[in-house]
């Protein structure tokens, strides 16, 4: 694959490209899943392909294909230059690219035990064993569990020399139990509704997972929640767990900080950013113990790589520093913007037949020094939310609502009392991060993957992880959904 990799380099120059990359993939990808003790689905596929992406005139061009062959690939890259050179005689300023220093590495995703390797009747045993466990009630009337593995071979090559060798793999699994009774419907998941239990890891994070062991409780809560009553509404001080909260970070802070997106080019899909440039290094963003960080390094994250697909090592940021708006997640065309010499690492694409766009990283919120039992005692009458039911956020990244499958009653001493259905929480984005006053220590802190953010048009999924542990919010706006 290196000599076709640099053979697609040589043809892009030849063809006028002051700059060109190209990336040949090979993918595979395995889901399944279970639903009501039947077979959902079984779905593989394997993709083997290259995109080529070219700066003519200080303009970009990009072409695809699945023929990797030599003859193809010159075509390919020929349509490219052409494409750049169109792309040219619009463009209002010209692209430079932030300096990255040249490699030949190789890189591979730690991992114990290959998934694709394991027999499909050891998968379908296990999402059947807790699809047994999820239906002992006949309330449940849908009981959903599932799987999903992913493998990318990806042989990236630039023409300023370097050569990176990358190798993929990622694991997730995760259940969910639908109650209904009596025109009320309820739902609880584990370990989250987004994402499941997702790592870049092999099989081994399944056969060493907790799953089995928390579907009876999963399934009793379901069941309960169909009689709960509603959340409180009013302002109270509420503790927000870690599964809601990689959510929240996602929404109001990751999208929020894509360089793209506050610059406008990235307002198709999903809107632009309050974040602009004027506030960089200027904004009190949250409270004083609020720290997010993005880390492609971190283990087990989602977005966790050797190399971007611009050829940037992974790195590890602060994006918000002790409560200060102090960074950005940027690509090699626009880092200097933000005043940066190199990119942060944040760009990605879909596949080999996209562009490659600044993505979200791996975007965590630092854990604190609250040990969970100590956080309840200290805020009797608060209310305790678990697990992403439900959102909404403006095309700013500022103004939102979360629901949740559940909530708890925080009594006097640190006990949980009764469970509310439907809670929801209101506010806008630096409001709610100011109004953070206490975060739990690393013993509560744990990365959660989401599988499938969505951005540009056409458009693309990839995939990310955000740690955290419960934090509290101080007189919270909270509600029911309805």
């Amino acid at each position: 694959m290196k000599e076709l990799a640099l053979f697609g380099i040589g043809c892009a120059k030849k063809f006028g490209a002051s700059y060109a990359d190209i990336r040949i993939i090979h993918a595979k990808n395995e889901s399944i899943s279970l639903r009501n003790g039947m077979v959902g689905g079984i779905d593989r596929s394997e993709t083997l392909g290259f995109g080529i992406r070219v700066l003519v005139n200080g303009a970009w061009g990009f072409a695809a294909s699945s023929r990797v062959e030599k003859k193809e690939i010159e075509r390919t890259a020929k349509l490219a230059c052409e494409t750049a050179r169109a792309s040219a005689s619009l463009k209002l300023k010209g692209v430079t690219l932030a300096d990255e220093p040249v490699y030949d590495e190789k890189w591979q995703t730690p991992y114990i035990i290959d998934p694709f390797k394991v027999p499909l009747e050891e998968k379908l045993s296990f999402l059947s064993r807790i699809d047994e466990v999820l239906r002992k009630n006949d309330k449940i009337k849908v009981a959903h569990s599932w799987m999903d593995f992913f493998f990318e071979h990806q042989y990236l090559a630039i023409s300023s020399g370097t050569f990176i060798d990358q190798t993929l793999m990622r694991s997730a699994a995760g259940y969910s139990a639908t109650a209904v009774d009596k025109g009320e419907v309820q739902r609880r998941s584990y370990p989250s509704s987004h994402g499941g239990i997702a790592k870049t890891a092999g099989y081994e994070i399944i056969r060493g997972s907790d799953l089995l062991e928390n579907a009876e409780r999963i399934r009793d809560e379901a069941v309960a929640l169909l009689t709960a009553e509603p959340c409180p509404s009013g302002k109270y001080d509420t503790i927000i767990d870690g599964t809601q909260l990689a959510l929240q970070i996602h929404e109001s802070c990751g999208h929020a900080v894509e360089l793209d997106r506050v610059l406008g080019s990235e307002a198709n899909y999903a809107g632009t950013s309050f974040l602009t440039l004027d506030k960089l290094n200027k904004l009190k963003y949250g409270s004083k113990i609020v720290n997010l960080v993005i880390d492609g390094t971190i283990p087990g994250g989602l977005a966790t790589v050797g190399f971007d697909d611009e050829g940037v090592r992974a790195g590890r940021y602060y994006i918000v520093k002790d409560g200060l708006f102090v960074g950005y997640q940027t690509n090699r065309e626009l880092a200097k913007v933000a005043g940066e010499k190199r990119s942060r690492g944040c760009c990605r694409a879909d596949g080999y037949s996209n562009l490659p766009m600044i993505r979200q990283n791996n975007l965590s919120l630092l854990p604190g020094d609250w040990e969970f039992e100590a956080l309840l005692e200290d805020t009797p009458g608060g209310v305790y939310m678990v697990n992403n039911k439900s959102w909404s956020i403006d095309q700013q990244r500022q103004n939102f609502q979360f629901g949740c499958e559940i909530a708890y009653e925080i009594l006097p001493g640190g006990k949980l009392g009764k469970i509310y259905k439907n809670p929801t929480y209101q506010s806008n984005t630096v409001q709610f991060w100011n109004s953070c006053d206490a975060i739990c220590n690393e013993d509560w802190w744990r990365l959660w993957g989401v599988l499938n953010c969505g951005k540009g048009q056409p458009p693309q999924t990839a995939e990310m992880s955000h740690g955290a542990a419960p934090a509290r919010f101080r007189k919270l706006n909270i509600g029911i959904a309805r």
